[in-house]
């Protein structure tokens, strides 16, 4: 099965948001909204430095979405960050793979994208998964379970905008705006909770803000390239990156518990991979029996 541009984007960029996360760990000494300036910050740069080689105006088109794109994807992450740092790595990311449900559900009430039943059921399977995962961890306190889903129901909203800008937007004056709108935010909280970086916690959070412009861009791409649904379900495999490098760089273990999750995932997102360009399961079958 050959995997398209849109599948092939979305696997990079959660791979790059899983180094990240690591890094994000590192420097759990720092307050969210701190990381989250430094990281927007050198996004900020990065990409007024991009668009202007390009050439390519830095305002875009539709000013509304882009800011709303941003706002949604600020809250998103500084409520990420606060979870992900005060959770295991993989338990971070279980709770943060709600997002593509909320994005397909998102994506078929507002952009009119079709969701067919089987979609929604292999979808299920992996929304199964995570729960499970979560369900026999005692390792997730309420009130970080309830960060991470909220942040995920955010990010869900800014992927859909992301969609929404597809055919108006360059994908780097999208990624432009989340900083554009973020920075205001996160330096007046940063004001009140600024906890000076020390030694290596500055590499740490250059890193971070270059992992993540990479990822953002790819992850545009994907969002303007391929559909909300499929992309939102291969962005599951993350799930396996956060827990291997869980466990190499944390120690984190899983029980079988989790492993029994973790299958329950990787399986709901094959079966969308490869039923999703067909009509529905029946034509695909009997292509196969052919």
């Amino acid at each position: 099965m050959r995997l398209s541009k849109g599948v092939q984007y979305i696997l990079l960029a959660t791979l790059l948001f899983a180094f990240m996360n690591v890094l994000v760990k590192q420097v759990d000494r720092i307050p969210a909204v701190e990381v989250v300036l430094f990281r927007s910050a050198i996004s900020l740069v990065i990409c007024l430095v991009s668009l202007r080689a390009k050439k390519v105006s830095v305002w875009g088109h539709n000013k509304p979405v882009l800011i709303a794109r941003g706002a949604f994807g600020a809250t998103s992450l500084v409520l990420f960050f606060i979870t992900l740092q005060n959770i295991p790595l993989a338990r971070a990311t279980v709770l943060h793979y709600v997002a593509p449900i909320f994005t397909a559900i998102i994506a078929a009430v507002f952009l009119s994208e079709r969701l067919r039943w089987w979609q929604l059921l292999f979808f299920l399977i992996s929304f199964t998964g995570v729960f499970f995962i979560k369900n026999f961890d005692d390792e997730i306190p309420l009130l970080y379970f309830s960060t991470g889903v909220i942040s995920a129901f955010f990010a869900g909203c800014a992927y859909n905008c992301i969609r929404k800008l597809k055919t108006t937007e360059h994908p780097l004056v999208i990624v432009f705006y989340f900083p554009l709108v973020t920075l205001p935010i996160v330096s007046i909280a940063s004001f009140f909770w600024w906890v000076t970086p020390q030694g290596i916690e500055w590499l740490y959070l250059l890193g971070i803000g270059l992992l993540t412009q990479l990822a953002q861009v790819y992850m545009t791409k994907a969002y303007q390239t391929e559909m909300a649904a499929r992309v939102a379900g291969t962005s599951y495999i993350g799930l396996l990156y956060a827990l291997g490098l869980g466990f190499v760089f944390f120690e984190e273990t899983f029980t079988w518990q989790v492993l029994t999750g973790m299958l329950l995932v990787v399986t709901g997102v094959i079966l969308n991979l490869f039923f999703k360009n067909e009509p529905t399961i029946r034509e695909k079958v009997s292509k196969i029996k052919s």
